[in-house]
């Protein structure tokens, strides 16, 4: 080999020693210095959140049900990121890859995580999506910081206006069930998370039911991520809060969407009273329907959440 090919070939590496060479073409800059998108709250919870579609489009926030997280609302954010819009999911603190504290698992405490959230991205005209314990946080975040930023709300499958049995709530799931629930976390929560979706959650548990161990996995795999003392205490946040206030004072136009096979919410305790509430509420009764509707009936949901966004 001649002296001029051995210098060119040690050429790039006497380069990567002293620094001074050309680096190859690189993917864009925004993906190299790209982290994980969270605010902090004032008790210095970090919130992960997902901000996708079109920046400039009408923003849409969702809320998700216990014990999951933001990505239970992949297909619907999609959908409408798809259609122009700003979709926005957030894990409830405790939740997902939220920081997990100690205290603050209430309504009131998650309505204000969402309002430093909301604040940080300075949104507005906003369409609030919850399900399950979702929709309770959106009917406590409008209760309690009212409707500036929101201009509708829809709720799906949600616990509002309250779920445990009372003597004014006699049509209320007794407190047996929520007791039973937090037991069977103590006692085994791998094995609970497993329980829950293969059975009522998606409707799994009836007659000729369509099994997808994919959505089991995935419910299972978001349950274990949550916090136990979060996800322990949400229980008697999404079970004993009283929403009836909540629900009354809204001024703004609510979809109020709920399956007559709700196995976890039943509708009859919940819809069918929240609609009362409503000074604006329209409802959609999905025959048959599980609690799951936003991962069972997927193109159904992503349409009525279009249109009733759109009209």
């Amino acid at each position: 080999m001649t002296f001029t090919a051995l210098l060119l070939l040690c050429l790039p590496c006497l380069s990567l020693v002293s620094g001074n060479y050309n680096s190859p073409p690189s993917v864009p800059r925004h993906y190299n210095t790209h982290k994980m998108p969270y605010v902090t709250t004032k008790d210095g919870t970090e919130i992960y959140y997902k901000d996708w579609g079109n920046p400039a489009g009408q923003p849409v926030v969702f809320s998700h049900g216990w014990p999951l997280n933001s990505d239970n609302w992949e297909n619907q954010m999609f959908f409408l990121g798809s259609e122009g819009y700003r979709v926005i999911a957030h894990d409830r603190r405790g939740h997902g890859r939220s920081s997990q504290p100690w205290t603050g698992n209430d309504m009131d405490t998650y309505a204000d995580d969402l309002l430093v959230l909301f604040e940080h991205l300075d949104i507005k005209n906003v369409t609030m999506v919850g399900h399950s314990t979702g929709g309770g946080e959106v009917a406590r975040f409008l209760g309690r910081h009212g409707t500036s930023r929101v201009s509708k709300a829809v709720l799906v499958s949600s616990v509002p206006p309250i779920m445990v049995q009372s003597a004014s709530n006699p049509e209320g799931l007794p407190i047996s069930v929520f007791d039973n629930f937090r037991e069977e976390m103590r006692k085994n929560r791998a094995q609970f998370f497993l329980d829950v979706p293969t059975g009522p959650f998606f409707g799994f548990n009836r007659p000729n039911a369509t099994v997808s161990q994919g959505l089991i996995d995935s419910w299972w795999q978001q349950g274990m991520q949550a916090g136990f003392i979060n996800s322990y205490e949400c229980i008697k946040a999404f079970s004993e809060t009283n929403f009836t206030a909540d629900l009354q004072s809204l001024d703004i136009p609510v979809l109020v969407v709920h399956g007559t096979d709700d196995q976890i919410v039943p509708i009859v305790d919940s819809a069918y009273i929240a609609i009362k509430l409503l000074k604006h509420g329209t409802l959609k009764v999905y025959q048959d329907a599980p609690h799951a509707i936003p991962n069972i009936l997927v193109d159904r949901l992503n349409q009525d959440l279009l249109e009733f966004i759109k009209s």
